[in-house]
């Protein structure tokens, strides 16, 4: 880091970090980068945060201006459709299932600031558990979607 931290920075730290490795590991967006320089995306990361993570000079330049611009749009745009919290507790619960220890520790650390209590938390880990158990099961038993869709309340 380039600056103290303080912590309000540290929470968007920790937010930034597990939206930017999530991001850049499922789709490095390479139509966002001609949008913005891997120079400018640093200045903009640092202005956003405060400072810039170690993590992010590793990336790829080619990947950093379209993982920033999808992490900036969901974490940093202000309001969205779902709430801090809500956004911590889901990341969290996806990256226990992924697993993502960074994920995990930045996630759980979000969801905390974000007022999210322990049993929020480990309610939101039971809950992605209980859907990897039966997803599990499905998978293996081969279960039929369409005889399971209609045994359940239609065909959406």
């Amino acid at each position: 880091m380039r600056r103290k931290q303080t912590p309000i920075r540290s929470a968007r730290h920790h937010i930034a970090a597990a939206a930017l490795a999530v991001t850049t590991t499922v789709c490095s967006a390479p139509a966002f980068a001609d949008d913005m320089s891997a120079e400018a995306t640093l200045k903009d990361i640092e202005a956003t945060l405060g400072g810039v993570p170690t993590f992010i000079t590793k990336l790829p330049k080619a990947a950093l201006p379209g993982a920033w611009l999808e992490a900036k749009a969901m974490e940093f745009s202000g309001p969205t459709a779902l709430d801090e919290k809500t956004k911590a507790l889901i990341s969290l619960a996806v990256a226990a299932q992924i697993p993502c220890e960074y994920c995990i520790w930045a996630d759980t650390n979000s969801a905390r600031q974000a007022g999210a209590t322990d049993e929020q938390i480990a309610e939101a880990v039971a809950i992605s558990a209980l859907a990897r158990h039966w997803s599990t099961i499905f998978y293996g038993l081969q279960i039929d979607l369409e005889q399971f869709k209609a045994e359940l309340g239609g065909s959406q």
